[in-house]
């Protein structure tokens, strides 16, 4: 074949080509749903990253420096209020508070000796005070001398000493079982902590705490959360956090990927001077069954609706020069028109800038280029 014959056939293959695609994107009628841009609503929303935390968090500590003798719980245990969960090494606060008890013992048979005392030194205070009585009548008639009389006085003077030493014994004993009542109120207390109880209801997050390990006042042994009160703290720039508000719906997506609703509780005035983010708190309409404290969450929180034009996001395009807009339909061609987007919900995106209401607009831009001739399928609902 000649040079020229391969020219020829060659240059019938670039019109053939030329022709077909000039056909396939001007010529040939494409079928595609088409939208009208009409006003509607889109939700805007504030999304941030936040971690599950407890708003009840109890760290049980020791007060004594003991061994541990038992350990009751373990972490992810649910555990009621007044639950023992670990038994410290008791005998020698025992010890103690049995000597206190003997000493109790002992001052209580003082106590008693003590009031004997003082109803001893009243009977005889009571017969000097009668006898002096009855000298003092006698040394009036002349039947008995002043020295009989002066006698009866002292003897009475005694017998009064011996009643305020009585009396003064048997306070004095009053006042020693007061101090060991109170000393053996203290033995009891300390006592008491050798029983580590839970203080509330909630999960055993956290256990530090082996028999035998030596625990001295401050060691923590157990972490408790009460599965109530988690929430996902959440970050929130300071530039959208003016649209967040207590009491908005919230979704909460966690890292296992389950989604869970729930609701702002409670919003920061304290702003991170590096990161220049606020902490919000969102509460669960219902916890999760399984939990980790600082566990990683997505947070999407409703912050209200914003009226406008509005599209499918799958109508946006971009064109070569890398232009975002949409391909709107005029005498059954598309026609690229540039536009600036808003807020989206996710399936749906505000026009701010571009498009007039009720133009007609491909409702999926995917592939589709500009200058296509298209027919309009039903227009897709909105």
């Amino acid at each position: 074949m000649s040079k020229r014959m391969i020219a020829a056939v060659a240059l019938v293959a670039v019109l053939i080509a030329v022709v077909g695609a000039a056909y396939f994107r001007f010529g040939r009628v494409v079928s595609l749903p088409v939208v009208e841009s009409l006003r509607g609503k889109v939700m805007q929303h504030v999304v941030g990253p936040g971690t599950l935390q407890a708003r009840v968090p109890v760290t049980l500590s020791a007060r004594i420096t003991a061994s541990v003798r038992q350990v009751n719980a373990d972490v992810g245990d649910t555990v009621k209020r007044g639950q023992e969960m670990a038994v410290l090494d008791d005998r020698d606060l025992a010890a103690r508070r049995g000597v206190v008890g003997g000493q109790q013992v002992a001052l209580a048979r003082n106590a008693e000796a003590a009031n004997a005392a003082i109803a001893k030194a009243q009977a005889e205070f009571d017969l000097a005070r009668s006898k002096q009585w009855r000298d003092a009548e006698l040394l009036g008639s002349g039947f008995v001398s002043q020295v009989v009389l002066d006698a009866s006085d002292a003897a009475l003077r005694a017998a009064r000493a011996n009643l305020d030493n009585a009396s003064a014994s048997h306070s004095a004993r009053e006042a020693d079982a007061l101090a060991l009542v109170q000393e053996a109120r203290y033995a009891d207390t300390v006592l008491s902590f050798t029983r580590i109880t839970a203080p509330m209801n909630g999960v055993v997050i956290s256990r530090q705490v082996e028999v035998g390990t030596t625990v001295v006042p401050g060691s923590p042994l157990f972490r408790i959360v009460d599965v109530a009160t988690l929430w996902v703290v959440m970050r929130v720039d300071e530039s959208v956090v003016g649209r967040v508000e207590v009491g908005q719906s919230a979704s909460i997506r966690m890292r296992t990927g389950e989604l869970l609703a729930g609701k702002v509780a409670r919003i920061s005035r304290q702003s991170d001077a590096a990161t220049r983010e606020l902490e919000v708190n969102i509460t669960f309409d219902v916890p999760p069954a399984r939990f980790a404290i600082d566990q990683e969450a997505e947070v999407t929180i409703a912050v209200g609706d914003v009226s406008g034009i509005t599209l499918p996001l799958s109508a946006l395009t971009r064109d070569r020069e890398g232009r975002q807009g949409v391909l709107v339909v005029i005498n059954a061609r598309t026609e690229f028109r540039p536009v600036r987007t808003g807020v989206s919900d996710g399936q749906r995106v505000l026009i701010l800038e571009g498009l007039a209401g009720g133009e007609p607009v491909v409702a999926h831009a995917g592939t589709i280029k500009e200058g296509m001739r298209v027919q309009a399928l039903d227009a897709v609902n909105r």
